[in-house]
């Protein structure tokens, strides 16, 4: 599982958005989707919401500056798709499904 994707648009980050230990938030907030992590992403059907809102509303970056030149939004969103098996048993284990 990697630790450091958004689970709402599946941008691969710097840095793990809920620890290392995939438990512990780090309530920053995505580049892209701008999702709160410990809040906005702290259960499949949040996530799944957010998603939607995020995708409804054009899939903008909240931070365009931080856009990669060559960004794919399918690209992003298949990483969520791969990742989506491990998402769901991190939020059981957290108790959070």
């Amino acid at each position: 599982m990697n630790l450091n994707l958004c689970r709402v648009c599946g941008l691969e980050l710097d840095f793990a958005p809920w620890g290392e230990d995939g438990d512990t938030p780090s309530y920053d907030f995505c580049p892209c989707c701008d999702t709160e992590f410990g809040f906005e992403d702290s259960s499949y059907e949040a996530v799944k919401s957010q998603r939607a809102q995020w995708l409804q509303g054009g899939a903008n970056w909240n931070e365009p500056q931080e856009k990669p030149q060559d960004w794919d939004l399918a690209d992003q969103l298949n990483a969520v798709i791969h990742e989506r098996s491990a998402l769901l048993e991190a939020l059981k284990k957290a108790g959070k499904l």
